[in-house]
């Protein structure tokens, strides 16, 4: 159900197609939620039969006909039940953190190559992240549209230098 909502979020700003959609993802939510592009198209689908998105047909000289969804009224009436709706805490599941928990089978270096393993990762997400705020100062936001797109990175960044902090601290006091 959340998959379906951020791609009525994504439609209530311009419509789209799959591809659209999955570039969207990539570039301005891939800091709290991805999909693949299966996973699009099959939301898509279940939206225009559910009457939350129509789509239309645009034909191309030279490509394959676009394929544009746009949002209804019902979907944009879904959007905004959902937005106002109860929001609950939420428990990760983290596959990384299932392999920290039983990672005494290893040997010491064996942990600390695994957290070192991590911190790069982590790092290279950071940096994208930080690369995609480099031009924002949610300060400025014209709007409050643009503002709430900026803070939801700023999230992201935080969660990502905690996680750094974090590492640091584990392979500092690993015994």
């Amino acid at each position: 159900m959340i998959l379906a909502r951020l791609i009525l979020g994504l439609l209530s700003l311009s419509p789209m197609t799959g591809y659209e959609l999955k570039k969207h993802f990539d570039s301005s939510i891939n800091h709290f939620w991805n999909a693949d592009k299966a996973q699009i198209y099959r939301t898509l689908s279940q939206l225009v039969k559910d009457g939350h998105a129509t789509v239309t047909t645009i034909a191309q000289d030279n490509y394959p006909d676009r394929q544009e969804h746009h949002i209804t009224e019902s979907g944009r009436q879904a959007l905004v039940e959902w937005l106002g709706g109860d929001v609950t805490a939420h428990t990760p599941r983290e596959p990384f953190l299932a392999r920290v928990f039983f990672a005494a089978e290893l040997d010491r270096e064996e942990v600390l190559e695994l957290i070192q393993s991590r911190r790069g990762a982590t790092q290279e997400v950071l940096d994208d992240y930080l690369s995609q705020r480099e031009d924002i100062d949610m300060r400025a936001a014209a709007d409050r549209r643009s503002f709430l797109m900026a803070a939801t990175l700023d999230n992201g960044i935080r969660h990502a230098e905690a996680e750094l902090e974090w590492l640091d601290a584990v392979a500092e006091y690993l015994p």
